[in-house]
């Protein structure tokens, strides 16, 4: 008999039934597939079928993409990444395996969770997705609610990740960027603009006589002061590429892309202005009656600047300048290179 459902087209041009409805996820693990950030879904299949079938059974999901090769897939998550793939194994050109294991050197994508959806039920082949870095795998021929429950397990748990790694990446005293966000981020920043020959400038501050404060003041006050000098340095930087840090008890770091010692020098001095114009009273600092900040400045891929080899030495400079400008009487800003700094 013939089928008398409306059509639509594959992208090999093949006919595929229009979705049909699904039952939606209750709401009561956690993920709401209506909500107003859906989870991204993408399916990868050379065969347009196979990939009809799972956008069915993945008809609650509103954002569901789909691509025929890895190529085709690789260039989607280029525009736009995925909470959950689920990944045909043998595929022409690039097989399903070794997209997988692609996926699993790249620093970002490596957070996805991959089911593999595949004819083979034996342990080779779960033994070789697994270590290609599949979290599962379904058996052909699929059923709508096998896959449902599946994909709700995974969102579930991808969510559940995001939201460690967002509290691992933020400082949980003034919302900034934590220490280890920090690194992680230096160190593809500086890489970044070595590739493309642009000047990156960093900032080290301190908070003079931080310790002083809070035993003056105590330290919930100590603490309130923190998140103000966090509020002043988010204010000063205003790119949306800049980034701000909090690096360790009394210390703070500010990096700027794109930017090389002269105007790095120039925000220096307005987040050291800022910070001063708050006018925290600081009874205890023998610099000003109110808080102040010491800034280091240190910058590459400037023709006046040392060139630090690695984010360690850049680190190692801008620390030198913060030095040196506390030996110069505090609340102001030392600029490497500068007589005095180490390199």
């Amino acid at each position: 008999m013939r089928n008398t459902e409306a059509t639509s087209r594959a992208p090999n041009g093949a006919a595929l039934p229009a979705p049909r409805a699904t039952v939606r996820p209750s709401g009561d693990d956690g993920l709401d597939a209506g909500a107003s950030e859906a989870p991204a879904i993408l399916i990868v299949d050379d065969d347009p079928w196979a990939i009809r079938i799972l956008q069915l059974a993945l008809d609650a999901y509103r954002d569901v993409r789909f691509a025929t090769s890895a190529a085709e897939a690789s260039r989607l998550l280029a525009e736009r990444s995925a909470d959950l793939i689920f990944l045909d194994a043998e595929m022409p050109g690039e097989s399903g395996f070794e997209f997988c294991a692609r996926l699993q050197r790249d620093p970002v994508l490596r957070a996805i969770p991959v089911i593999f959806v595949t004819a083979h039920d034996d342990m080779a082949f779960e033994q070789r997705a697994l270590e290609s870095g599949a979290s599962d795998f379904i058996v052909k021929p699929v059923n709508a609610p096998r896959v449902q429950l599946r994909a709700r397990l995974h969102l579930k748990l991808k969510q559940q990740m995001d939201k460690l790694q967002e509290m691992a990446a933020t400082d949980c005293l003034t919302g900034l960027m934590s220490r280890r966000s920090f690194d992680e981020t230096l160190e593809r920043e500086l890489a970044s603009a070595r590739r493309g020959g642009r000047p990156l400038s960093l900032l080290w501050l301190d908070v003079d006589f931080l310790e002083h404060f809070n035993d003056s003041y105590g330290h919930p006050a100590g603490d309130d002061c923190l998140r103000r000098i966090a509020e002043a340095l988010r204010a000063a930087c205003r790119r949306q590429t800049d980034m701000v840090a909090r690096v360790g008890g009394d210390e703070f770091a500010v990096l700027l892309p794109d930017t090389p010692n002269d105007g790095a020098r120039i925000v220096a001095e307005s987040v050291r202005a800022a910070v001063a114009a708050m006018r925290l009273p600081h009874r205890h600092s023998t610099v000003a009656p109110h808080v102040t900040v010491s800034v280091g400045v240190a910058s590459v891929g400037d023709a006046e600047a040392r060139a630090p080899e690695d984010a360690q030495a850049l680190l190692q400079v801008a620390d030198g300048a913060l030095y040196l400008a506390k030996q110069r009487g505090r609340d102001r800003v030392a600029v490497a290179p500068d007589e005095g700094i180490p390199s």
